[in-house]
């Protein structure tokens, strides 16, 4: 277990979610493969998923712009059709609270609080949860 393993299984309980996932920019590897989660009982890992390039998700180009992004029903949040293959190869990705980590200047990694299987309202406390755990991650990186 890192320092990292625990702050994502504080918000991943405290805010009752079914994953957190840390994806990292990692050189010489595909971008910002998972490589820290911590997951809700009966719900599928990430760690080892590599078809979904993040660099073609409309996500990803929020996250660039210094902006999180929420979304409390993801199959309308986007008409993007790998977006959409995303939520599908995510086991059915409903809703999520994704977070911009920068180290510097750049985008060192994404947060991302994963809700399975049905949309969900996220209120600006769970944002700030989020937000405070990325400043924390990213003392890490």
């Amino acid at each position: 277990m890192t320092d990292i393993d625990p702050i994502l299984a504080r918000l991943l309980r405290d805010l009752r979610a079914s994953r957190v996932t840390l994806r990292q920019d990692l050189p010489g590897d595909y971008a910002f493969p998972v490589t820290h989660e911590a997951l809700a009982d009966g719900v599928s890992s990430l760690l080892r998923e590599r078809t979904v390039d993040l660099r073609n998700q409309p996500v990803v180009r929020e996250l660039l712009q210094g902006r999180q992004v929420v979304q409390p029903d993801c199959v309308a949040a986007f008409d993007d059709p790998a977006f959409q293959r995303m939520l599908e190869t995510y086991g059915g990705l409903s809703a999520q609270i994704v977070t911009p980590v920068f180290v510097g200047e750049g985008l060192a990694a994404i947060l991302s609080l994963h809700e399975l299987g049905a949309p969900r309202g996220w209120t600006e406390r769970d944002a700030a949860a989020c937000t405070q755990a990325a400043a924390r991650l990213g003392a890490f990186l």
